[in-house]
């Protein structure tokens, strides 16, 4: 269990509290503003683009042909979009439904039970519940709270941060862990293969089944009575190598494609799974790390179940695979550390918010 030295102020506790309007450090800067819709208006339209489904069933099929076929179209989808939904990707749907229902019961509690596990963000300590702290020049913050912990390898975790409330919730997310793990190394397999190299390629470059770590953050998104003028997470990119998502059913996740945002539809029994920055350097960005936000909205809270794989901090160099860089296509990327990747983009936000906005 972990105890935070600062209090934090939670969005649940603003959000229970019956007020009409947000806070002005919720609100969005006006350029974002002009395109922040409804989102159940937003995920009703069928028209233009839509994140593509993929059906991993044969993934493994013994035939060669149609394992190749479901591998291309994995490698088609991380190259066009770098977002897809999973269908029949192994992992059953009673143990996805145990875990959702184990992390609402966790946000379910008393918000004073809750605090028990807050983290403490400024003494370096991440994991466990939290909010938003306004880490840019603007002190803009998100309309969430959340859970964060280190779920895989399992000799790595720390189960004192671990919600005890509901009883099962280690037991279904150790199980789920285990799973997304295998997952993942069927996925970088098959995009290792679409890049014409070796199928534990990737898998090696990002740390394998020893280094490679899965964070889980359960963001937690509360009824806004303003939700045109807030976002549950701001534009980002992921700089996981793979992310991969649950969620409630309730839509919010929005995509930066083709220069418009498309709203993501919730598919049943479906997991989503974004290409990381991390994939993306590795291909020398053949494989897109797609922007992507999430809304709020006044209705229904909003759950949702992030697991970032991710390379160790300091132990691998990441740059373009030598294999793919030629003189025609040279590196897109510096190399980089993990943690220097994670530092550049943490100093380019801050610089970005610290331009003064150009004039019409």
């Amino acid at each position: 269990m972990v105890t935070s030295s600062v209090l934090v102020p939670r969005v649940e506790s603003l959000a229970s509290s019956g007020i009409k309007s947000i806070p002005k450090e919720y609100i969005r800067p006006q350029e974002e503003l002009n395109n922040i819709g409804n989102v159940f208006e937003e995920v009703k339209n069928n028209e233009g683009p839509q994140v593509p489904t993929i059906d991993l069933m044969e993934i493994e099929s013994e035939d060669k042909v149609v394992r190749e076929k479901c591998r291309e179209e994995i490698v088609k989808a991380a190259k066009e979009w770098g977002v897809m939904h999973l269908v029949n990707h192994g992992i059953p749907d009673d143990l996805i439904d145990r875990v959702r229902k184990a992390g609402q019961a966790f946000f379910d509690l008393p918000i004073e039970e809750k605090e028990k596990y807050a983290n403490d963000q400024a003494s370096g300590n991440v994991q466990g519940y939290g909010s938003k702290l306004a880490n840019n020049a603007s002190g803009q913050l998100e309309w969430e709270d959340y859970f964060f912990h280190l779920i895989f390898p399992e000799d790595k975790r720390d189960i004192s941060v671990w919600p005890k409330t509901p009883s099962d919730y280690t037991k279904v997310t150790s199980e789920y862990a285990r799973l997304l793990r295998s997952l993942a190394s069927k996925i970088l397999s098959a995009l290792s293969l679409g890049l014409g190299l070796e199928e534990g390629r990737l898998e090696k470059e990002v740390g394998g089944m020893e280094e490679l770590l899965l964070q889980m953050k359960i963001n937690y998104y509360p009824r806004c009575p303003q939700p045109e003028l807030a976002l549950g997470v701001e534009a980002h990119t992921d700089i996981s190598a793979l992310t991969f998502i649950l969620h409630n059913m309730v839509p919010g996740l929005q995509l930066f494609y083709e220069g418009k945002w498309v709203t993501a539809k919730c598919v049943p029994n479906s997991i989503i799974m974004h290409i990381g920055d991390t994939v993306e350097i590795l291909s020398n960005g053949k494989y897109k790390s797609i922007l992507h936000r999430g809304l709020v909205n006044k209705e229904k809270v909003r759950i949702s179940w992030a697991v970032f794989c991710e390379p160790p901090k300091e132990k691998i160099i990441l740059k373009p695979l030598t294999e793919i860089v030629t003189e025609a296509e040279p590196p897109l990327f510096p190399p980089r550390t993990f943690a220097q990747h994670l530092a550049h983009k943490l100093f380019r936000k801050t610089q970005d918010s610290l331009t003064p906005p150009k004039a019409d």
